[in-house]
């Protein structure tokens, strides 16, 4: 049981309707995450105004951002969002080995070689990002990522630890 009420489906007015509209037409239902966001009607508009960039973003295939997001959420123990976004991979066609061959070592990942460096890059950033430095970025860009790339991944794992705390302090149960 969630600390907080969520907005369920039927309770949603305005544009929080409208936005559980939408995710329940792509998913099937809504998830208690988003549920959860209702709280804050201002805040879900803005998680689900992102989604929907990542979602279509130009370089970072939903592949890499859904190992990212794991990873991410397997750094901050958050049990909802490993279990969500290992999902996605097994559903992706995934093989389960090797994404936990990947939680056991991120350089497991089953990516390409520039994607795999973006990925340890973001996690780098998101665990210590006083450790990061001008040659890392440097060595992205020679893999072929853009400023733009390099910036909006590292958003990602950001918006994900957030993501992430918001959840396990709420005691959001996967749904």
């Amino acid at each position: 049981m969630p600390l907080l009420k969520p907005v369920s489906p039927e309770e949603a007015t305005g544009k929080t309707a409208e936005i559980f509209e939408v995710v329940k037409g792509m998913m099937g239902r809504v998830p208690n995450a988003m549920q959860l966001y209702a709280v804050s009607p201002a805040v879900l508009e803005g998680t689900f105004n992102s989604m929907g960039y990542f979602m279509n973003h130009p370089t970072l295939n939903q592949g890499f951002l859904t190992f990212l997001k794991m990873l991410v959420s397997v750094g901050t123990n958050c049990a909802y969002c490993i279990d969500m976004n290992k999902s996605r991979l097994i559903q992706s066609g995934i093989d389960i080995a090797a994404i936990n061959d990947t939680i056991k070592d991120p350089k497991n990942a089953p990516l390409p070689a520039n994607e795999k460096a973006l990925l340890l890059f973001v996690l780098k950033a998101v665990k210590n990002p006083h450790s990061v430095t001008g040659g890392d970025v440097d060595e992205l860009k020679k893999l072929g990522w853009s400023d733009r790339d390099i910036f909006d991944a590292v958003m990602q794992g950001a918006q994900m630890t957030a993501f992430d705390i918001i959840l396990d302090t709420f005691k959001v149960e996967l749904g």
